[in-house]
């Protein structure tokens, strides 16, 4: 039963996961700005971005599974305290390098999202969690896009430097009222923390992620790519084997091939790769100038603005998908949602020529967005024991990241296959992109659909005990 306000602890944890989607957001905008500032290289002033997404990868099922077995309030502290430390040095870096450091630091706040989904299932009662978690969910959907709309009018009225100021201040006062108010959860998990699993899941992810940023700079058949992703390749097997050995896994394989959970995985991979690749490129392709036969000419304000359907729609849709779940089922939800991905990235493929257009799009992947995040959480933490919540849905936003990846990269090779005179893509690269994410969409709502409707109701340790109870409704 609750012990302390469970208002004030979720308006603390959706602070936290809040600011923490914005950081993933805001500064993409703002890269030509920030590497003007501090006179770097185009190909230096993305490792801003790339540092935060292997820093993020690494470190949400780590930490997600260190708060199972410590505490989640400790750990969920400590990395608050991460991302105002990181944002406070953004915020002073007189370099590149020093910025690059501190967007390393304040990816560790992707933990905030497991360790927050945690404390709402070991604090909230029963009956809230569901609703709860859909909610939590909606503000990290928003937050992403709230980063994209803010990023243009915080630059032109004050500084970049304020995209980092801002979160110091908020970060600092949830730092306060969490350590106040947020009780330690009661459930602990047994063992003690896979060090080796830590370093291999860390080693594998950097060497899949890292070729799959930069091999647009590098070339995707030059040596350091195709090195890189064999040593993924190897790296990861080498984690299993260990991960299946270990008495103490970091992530507890079982857990992961549990049929809610593979596929709901694998929905999170297909449809992350859809949702992660259309921020990317849709402010881009509005941005481009008319001249090149598509495009609108959109400052980054006014990209923001064309974005602003998407927020709005991320944010009501995954409240709402908490009312809805009881009656229709997470997996419903989970189906609509990437169909609805798949329905708007269809839209932009065949019609991309005004701006009302692109307004219509943003909103019906939005409503996509919202319905997907809440109840891929939803379906994680209703299949796994208490005690794995936090690897359990660390590794779900990391599957989801990586999914984000490969879909950023195959659409920038279809996008700039074929370039203009002028440097600028065809509009056809962009056309073959948009087909593709819908492609995509499409078989995560194939993915969807194979989620298990009812699963067995869990004992203290149902997968060592591999019991089959009376079922209950997941849907």
């Amino acid at each position: 039963m609750p012990r302390k306000s469970t208002r004030l602890t979720f308006a603390v944890l959706a602070t936290g996961a809040g600011v923490f989607a914005m950081l993933q957001s805001l500064i993409a905008p703002a890269l030509p700005t920030v590497q003007h500032a501090l006179h770097t290289s185009q190909s230096t002033a993305t490792w801003v971005m790339t540092a935060y997404l292997l820093s993020a990868s690494v470190f949400t099922p780590i930490l997600g599974r260190v708060g199972d077995l410590v505490g989640k309030k400790r750990t969920l502290v400590a990395v608050l305290v991460a991302v105002l430390a990181g944002c406070l040095v953004a915020a002073l870096a007189p370099n590149i390098g020093v910025l690059i450091v501190a967007r390393v630091v304040q990816g560790v706040g992707g933990a905030l999202f497991p360790l927050s989904f945690g404390i709402i299932r070991d604090e909230f009662a029963a009956s809230r969690v569901s609703g709860s978690i859909s909610n939590l969910s909606a503000v990290i959907a928003a937050g992403g896009g709230v980063g994209i709309v803010a990023a243009g009018p915080i630059v032109s009225a004050l500084d970049y430097r304020w995209l980092f100021w801002i979160p110091v201040a908020v970060v600092a006062a949830t730092v306060l009222i969490a350590l106040r108010y947020i009780p330690e959860s009661p459930n602990k998990g047994q063992g003690k923390v896979s060090w080796l699993g830590a370093v291999l899941l860390s080693a594998w992810l950097v060497a899949l992620l890292l070729p799959l940023s930069q091999a647009g700079q590098w070339g995707w058949g030059s040596p350091k790519v195709l090195g890189l992703f064999a040593a993924a390749v190897l790296l990861f097997a080498l984690w299993l084997t260990t991960e299946a050995r270990s008495g103490s896994p970091l992530i507890d394989l079982r857990v992961m091939r549990l049929p809610a959970v593979w596929t709901t995985n694998a929905a999170a991979l297909l449809f992350g790769a859809g949702m992660y690749a259309i921020w990317s490129f849709l402010p881009g392709f509005v941005q481009t100038p008319t001249a090149a036969g598509y495009g609108f000419g959109a400052s980054v304000t006014e990209s923001g603005l064309l974005m602003l359907p998407m927020l709005v729609a991320m944010f009501l849709s995954g409240v709402l998908s908490g009312r809805l779940e009881p009656r229709v089922g997470a997996k419903a939800l989970l189906t609509a949602g990437a169909a609805l991905g798949a329905l708007a990235c269809g839209f932009l493929t065949l019609w991309h020529d005004a701006q009302w257009q692109i307004a219509v799009v943003a909103g019906l992947f939005g409503l996509g967005i919202g319905l997907a995040f809440a109840s891929m959480a939803n379906l994680i933490v209703g299949s796994v024991p208490p005690e794995q919540t936090g690897a359990a849905t660390g590794m779900n936003a990391n599957i989801r990241t990586i999914g984000g990846s490969i879909g950023a990269a195959l659409t920038s090779v279809l996008v700039t296959a074929h370039l203009q005179p002028s440097g600028l893509p065809q509009a056809s690269g962009y056309t073959h992109g948009w087909a593709l994410l819908a492609l995509l969409c499409l078989a995560a709502t194939g993915a969807a659909l194979l989620v298990p409707v009812r699963r067995a109701a869990r004992t203290a340790d149902p997968v060592a005990a591999g019991a089959t109870p009376a079922p209950v409704r997941v849907r």
